[in-house]
């Protein structure tokens, strides 16, 4: 097992987010993580690289407990997670060539500029756009931005790979050549991948496993297909998009 999270609790002043998570992710599956808005999906996430502090419980990655490290070792350890953020985060002011380059330069102390450029190009084909380097972000459509966000996820060659929402707000096209990068990506790098998303396109072509967040807990995990056949009551309302359930209920309390 790569990563372990254990009665995982967070709140935020009075807003208990996270109730006593538990979840185990296999080394090099592709897990699609499911659930409402508010229901802690990213709040997770970011405990897996450590840039929350769980109130209680513990997040063991390749048998590290992640909140045991120094910040040194931290800063160190993280390199095994490749993180894409919502909507690709870019930096406005570098073209995509420099985005993607960005974590090369601060790690790879003994890159070269024609090493760091060898790597660029590689993380540009592997996201299918070999010739956009030179553009700013402002020229991107937001598919192309989120694809260079992917492409700077990768440029360090991690062993864990994290999108958070990466097809959010984008059409149907776009959402199925991305869903297709993040499939090719995990399968010729070998990495486990983590997605978070409310789309169930996404999480029926991506995943080999899906869980269901639902009040801060993870209420069900299984593979795809048998994840999509729960006749778990919450679950069926999430995957048939119901007004009326559990959830809606947890959610008027």
């Amino acid at each position: 097992m790569l990563i372990q999270v254990k009665s995982l609790h967070k709140a935020f002043g009075k807003n208990q987010v996270l109730r006593g998570l538990d979840l185990e992710v296999c080394r090099g599956e592709s897990l699609v993580i499911l659930g409402g808005s508010g229901t802690g999906k990213s709040v997770l996430l970011r405990h897996l690289v450590a840039l929350y502090k769980p109130d209680q419980g513990s997040v063991i990655v390749d048998g590290v407990d992640m909140n045991s490290l120094s910040r040194k070792k931290l800063y160190q350890f993280r390199r095994k997670f490749g993180m894409s953020f919502q909507e690709g985060a870019l930096f406005d002011s570098m073209n995509a060539f420099d985005n993607i380059a960005f974590p090369i330069r601060r790690m790879e102390r003994g890159f070269t500029e024609k090493d760091i450029s060898k790597r660029v190009d590689e993380c540009l084909d592997l996201v299918g756009m070999p010739s956009v380097g030179h553009l700013m972000p402002s020229q991107l459509s937001g598919g192309m931005r989120r694809r260079i966000g992917f492409a700077r996820s990768i440029a360090l060659r991690p062993e864990i790979l994290l999108f958070d929402e990466p097809t959010t707000g984008l059409d149907p096209i776009m959402t199925s050549v991305l869903n297709n990068v993040i499939r090719g990506l995990s399968e010729q790098l070998h990495t486990t991948t983590i997605t978070i998303t409310h789309d169930l396109t996404s999480a029926q072509t991506i995943a080999d496993r899906v869980a269901m967040m639902y009040m801060g807990r993870v209420i069900l995990i299984d593979q795809a297909d048998a994840f999509f056949q729960s006749q778990d009551q919450v679950v069926r309302q999430f995957v048939e998009g119901r007004a009326e359930g559990p959830a809606t209920e947890a959610m008027l309390r």
